[in-house]
């Protein structure tokens, strides 16, 4: 215990710059862990909550619109994860293949961007873009292609929320399998190239194996936000015309907790959510490591 408090005093400075991160997390993440038990409760205001078991539950599974914006929720997670997966993997490897440093460089630059971009403007640039006078329909309509509003259209706002996504975040995602990739000993190259493989040789056999431990964690990771579907990402595209095919959970308990004061029926559907994602993590975790014998921990 000397030797502990003797180590937190000569770095004093970097546990009073780790101060602020520390109360965030307690504040953001640790406490409302605790706060959750208000799903049990019926919420009083300026009285003591009355417990009142599982009836928040009953009540939010008994809403049909709740079976709706679950359904909304996995189809756009399942395309925002599992169709998505790939696209980083494909680009990091796409790169690692340049062999010119500084235009792979600028490349990288460029996909890093829009990352840190802020969902209002990422909406702006694509309602500007994809609207009925956007560049899309400009070019659409030289191939004599009608204009097509794809931001009010059920039936396209699904892939344009899949496809702003992967602008956002392809380039950015793929930094964790580049770096797995400049991990791979290069000797094995070097002994891939005297026996004669190709590039698609090497990449088979080397660069997808190597990548495989990670491409498994960042999987599995993945898979335990799958009720998360993007709040900010919906709430920008959304508008009357397309609300049915995109309101999420998310979306649902800002709606029913923030907006309309509902906060034990909206703090069950934030557990419903936190329970399911949880158990997909272990549950996807095991299967793992029964089938490769790899998984995140």
């Amino acid at each position: 215990m000397k030797k502990n408090i003797k180590r937190i005093k000569g770095d004093i400075v970097l546990y009073i710059m780790l101060l602020p991160t520390l109360v965030y997390f307690l504040v953001f993440h640790l406490k409302p862990i605790y706060e959750m038990k208000l799903a049990f409760f019926d919420f009083r205001i300026f009285e003591s909550d009355v417990f009142v078991g599982l009836k928040w539950f009953g009540k939010l599974f008994s809403t049909p619109m709740f079976w709706r914006i679950l359904k909304n929720t996995l189809i756009i997670s399942f395309m925002k994860i599992f169709m998505f997966f790939p696209l980083p993997i494909i680009f990091a490897i796409c790169l690692n293949e340049f062999s010119i440093g500084p235009f792979r460089k600028s490349i990288q630059v460029v996909s890093y961007l829009p990352h840190f971009l802020s969902w209002v403007v990422i909406a702006g640039v694509w309602f500007s873009f994809m609207g009925k006078s956007g560049a899309v329909n400009t070019v659409l309509g030289i191939f004599g292609i009608g204009p097509i509003d794809f931001l009010t259209s059920k039936d396209t706002i699904r892939w344009t929320l899949f496809m702003s996504e992967a602008w956002r975040s392809v380039g950015w995602d793929s930094i964790v399998f580049s770096a797995a990739i400049l991990t791979i000993d290069s000797t094995l190259y070097e002994a891939a190239e005297i026996d004669g493989a190709s590039r698609w040789m090497v990449m088979k056999k080397i660069i997808l194996p190597a990548l495989f431990p990670t491409m498994v964690t960042v999987l599995i990771l993945n898979v335990g936000f799958i009720l998360n579907a993007g709040l900010d990402q919906v709430m920008n595209f959304s508008n009357d015309a397309v609300l049915s095919k995109i309101d999420i959970l998310d979306t649902y308990v800002y709606r029913i907790g923030l907006k309309n004061g509902q906060y034990s029926l909206a703090t069950a559907a934030n557990l419903f959510k936190g329970i399911i994602g949880a158990v997909l993590v272990i549950s996807t975790h095991i299967t793992s490591k029964k089938l490769t014998g790899k998984g995140a921990w």
